[in-house]
């Protein structure tokens, strides 16, 4: 490639389109990545979060239930950078890292105080600002987007217009965020088997504040990642390709494929160099009209294809070991 661009003239050629591009992935994010597939919530197998705790932006409604409650606050509340909200009469409070059962106990106690009649205050949670996830890199519109709490990695590129022209579909990343002195979370996201394959097993369920990197491709990278499967996957794709259908399920998705269904093999001729040729046993419709021996054993895991045996040679005929019919004799010389 690098001769085609010599000989057409190219005068000046940007290093960073050879390796890294313009949004290369960092050499320690690369070798800190788990490069297979981690216990971790994903698609098909999410949890539900943690209880909302409130923080700065998000939007609180407080209203008493009674509608001729003597109670009068300001009923909207939105949580202003210092963690207060603001009830009227009854004071500004904090609640920055309280779930919406604690604020709404503290505000009942709190009016009631001043108003001992003011019957049940509800509080509810509106407007969820504060819980977001990032979308960097070679993506059509990179930025900061709403958590929801349903959303995994294939919802948040998408929600970043999709992978552009320019990037590396094998070197996308799950970084979660962590304390300076802490361990760092960086998952391997592998997209052609999430889009293509329909494995979720790098398909993470994501959390607040995760980030998602999408590396630029540089020449080298296409050349090197061309055609590849990601991770251990190629290990895991081709056990299932072998298995087929009847495999058990694995114990855990990057686990390959162990157990599979019976399998027929069915033996060449007996030359010297055949091959033995095994086939699952679903696909087998009819066995070929031959008088080659057919045997049945389990598919190995590792081996497919086996060699026969070489034929073993005749020793020399004797009036009471008669040579086969259609089968010329060897007759060895003696050797002195």
């Amino acid at each position: 490639m690098l001769l085609v661009l010599a000989t057409t003239g190219c005068t000046s050629l940007d290093p960073s389109t050879l390796s890294g591009g313009r949004n290369p992935l960092l050499k320690p994010a690369e070798q800190l990545r788990h490069d297979e597939a981690v216990e971790a919530p994903r698609e098909l197998a999410k949890v539900a979060l943690a209880e909302y705790r409130v923080e700065p932006g998000d939007g609180l409604l407080v209203v008493p239930v009674d509608l001729e409650s003597p109670v009068h606050i300001p009923s909207e509340q939105t949580v202003l950078p210092d963690g207060s909200i603001d009830l009227g009469e009854y004071g500004r409070h904090i609640v920055i890292g309280k779930t919406v059962a604690e604020i709404e106990a503290m505000v009942a106690t709190i009016v009631k105080a001043k108003t001992p009649n003011a019957g049940f205050i509800d509080v509810r949670l509106i407007n969820r600002v504060s819980k977001v996830y990032y979308v960097l890199g070679e993506v059509n519109t990179p930025g900061v987007f709403q958590y929801t709490g349903r959303e995994t990695v294939l919802d948040a590129i998408l929600a970043a217009g999709g992978l552009t022209d320019k990037a590396s579909q094998r070197k996308i990343i799950l970084t979660r965020p962590s304390d300076p002195c802490s361990p760092r979370t960086i998952l391997r996201v592998c997209y052609r088997e999430i889009v293509q394959l329909g494995d979720t097993s790098t398909n993470y369920q994501l959390q607040p504040g995760d980030r998602i990197f999408v590396a630029s491709a540089g020449m080298l990278d296409f050349i090197h990642d061309h055609g590849k499967f990601c991770g251990t996957h190629r290990k895991s794709f081709l056990s299932r390709l072998r298995c087929g259908v009847n495999c058990e399920p694995c114990a855990t998705a990057a686990e390959p494929c162990t157990t599979c269904a019976p399998t027929t093999t069915i033996a060449a001729n007996g030359s010297a160099g055949s091959t033995a040729v095994v086939v699952p046993s679903a696909t087998l419709t009819s066995q070929p009209a031959s008088s080659d021996p057919v045997t049945t054993t389990p598919v190995s895991t590792t081996t497919t294809t086996t060699k026969a045996a070489a034929p073993a040679i005749p020793a020399t005929p004797t009036s009471s070991d008669p040579a086969p019919s259609g089968v010329q004799p060897l007759v060895l010389p003696d050797i002195k």
